[in-house]
């Protein structure tokens, strides 16, 4: 059927955004709100989003002006009797969305299709509300809506056979990019997310590493464009927290159990920028500035020449009688230092990228040992992440789950591999997909990370989903794909 009068319900900063998106493309729109104060409101987002676009000279006036002619705002929902399709984006409760979908379900002529736009809540139990479930989908945009590329088009089991096909076509109409999934708490992106977020709370709160630090790690060590506790800050912590409850109620996985510290900030009421204090916004977490002398250094471990080398460029020389050993490599560092004439002299170096050294000390290494390893690592260039010795220290116990979480998703069936690789790209504005990544690090090196993780937490998603273990043992080095 041809989608040429849609709905939208709900006029917030993302709905608004939507209904632009929508008129963008040629489309009529009607813009509903609950009362005439609201919707003042969405007609604000609609001309301020516009009038920056116009600003900028991505939009002519004549062109701005066609599009907001073509949406038509009111607060009867009796309006939407004729719509294609009606796009819900009101609050994320499920209780407020299942009555929305009863009314539209009643307004609406049989043929239109009811779209939420729901970010982590089962579209099945929304659609098993109406009395059309076949013609009940999910269509998740990402905010700003009229800027992200990305549309999650959700279909339940119920989900009429080409529905999901038709707002995949409709999607590309408006230029966006759609990857079509199963109906699971998270869909994609969330799914993938906000557990790694989560995670990175939970380094925080065990104090594997600094709030800093672990930020610095993941954006320059892997070139993410932000890093994790800067992110949650950014989306807010009440909105990460609901989430992730939303995901362990769906799986009762304990790497779905929100970081008691972000629920301690959500009680607190510090929920990231918008309230103007998350992890950042105050000193709770001050750079070490210690300081330590340096009376020799020793190179040991995996490439150990060519990383002494680069101290002798830099003016260290190798000393017979080190006051500091640096160990390179992947593994725990404790061992090796029990195995030191001092074992306290000894820190673990673990270099991630061109850019980060993991600063690793265990349990026995002294501060003096600590703080001249980040000054050497500064001097050759380095940002040093001063860490425990615990398994994958800061990037690996971050990054290899989130690969794991992404092959246990394709392997599951409800999303394909170039589809995932898409949404991280496009909904996170990542440099590579998951798929990508686990290729270019190497799959038996994940599996063997993973491997460590799991032995050191007996942490049940810390096992290298079976795929990747057969892929590993099969001699592979690529993901199968059609």
């Amino acid at each position: 059927m041809a989608l040429e009068k849609v709905g939208v319900v709900g006029l917030g900063t993302m709905g608004a955004g939507i209904a632009e998106v929508f008129a963008r493309a040629g489309i009529r729109v009607i813009g509903v709100e609950a009362d005439a104060e609201a919707l003042a409101r969405g007609r604000g987002h609609l001309e301020k989003s516009t009038g920056r676009a116009l600003d900028r000279g991505r939009l002519s006036a004549d062109e701005r002006d066609a599009i907001l002619g073509r949406v038509t705002l009111t607060t009867s929902r009796d309006d939407l009797h004729d719509a294609d399709l009606v796009v819900e984006a009101i609050p994320e409760v499920l209780e407020f969305k299942v009555a929305l979908f009863t009314e539209l379900d009643r307004v609406c002529k049989p043929s239109t299709i009811l779209a939420t736009n729901t970010s982590s809540l089962s579209v099945t139990a929304i659609a098993a509300a109406t009395g059309r479930p076949g013609r009940v989908i999910g269509m998740h945009f990402f905010n700003p809506a009229p800027v992200m590329k990305l549309v999650e088009v959700i279909g339940t089991v119920m989900t009429d056979e080409g529905v999901v096909g038709e707002i995949s076509e409709l999607s590309r109409r408006l230029g966006k990019t759609p990857v079509a999934v199963g109906d699971r708490a998270g869909f994609v992106v969330n799914r993938l997310l906000l557990p790694y977020l989560n995670q990175a709370a939970d380094l925080l709160e065990r104090g594997v590493a600094r709030r800093d630090d672990i930020d610095a790690a993941i954006k320059l060590g892997v070139g993410l464009p932000m890093g994790p506790l800067t992110l949650l800050d950014l989306i807010g912590l009440d909105t990460s927290y609901e989430v992730m409850g939303v995901l362990f109620d769906e799986t009762r996985s304990q790497r779905h159990a929100p970081s008691p510290i972000l629920r301690e900030l959500v009680t607190a009421g510090l929920l990231g920028r918008k309230s103007g204090r998350g992890f950042y916004g105050d000193d709770q977490h001050p750079a070490d500035t210690s300081k330590g002398g340096l009376t020799g250094v020793q190179v040991l471990g995996e490439g150990a020449p060519a990383f002494a080398g680069r101290l002798a460029a830099a003016g260290f020389m190798p000393s017979a009688t080190p006051g500091l050993v640096l160990w390179l490599g992947e593994h725990p560092m404790t061992e090796q230092a029990v195995r030191q004439a001092d074992p306290g002299a000894l820190v673990g170096i673990h270099l991630v990228g061109e850019h980060v050294a993991e600063v690793v000390s265990t349990v026995l290494t002294t501060p003096e040992a600590a703080s001249a390893a980040r000054d050497l690592m500064t001097v050759l260039g380095l940002t040093p992440v001063p860490c425990r010795d615990t398994a994958g220290f800061v990037v690996d116990a971050l990054i290899y789950p989130y690969l794991n979480d992404a092959v246990r998703m394709h392997e599951s069936g409800y999303a394909s591999i170039e589809d995932i690789d898409h949404a991280m790209r496009l909904g996170c504005g990542y440099p590579a997909g998951p798929f990508e990544m686990l290729e270019t690090i190497g799959l038996e090196r994940v599996r063997d990370g993973l491997r460590a993780l799991y032995a050191e937490n007996r942490e049940p998603a810390f096992a290298p989903a079976p795929l990747l273990d057969q892929l590993v043992t099969a001699g592979l080095r690529t993901f199968p794909r059609p």
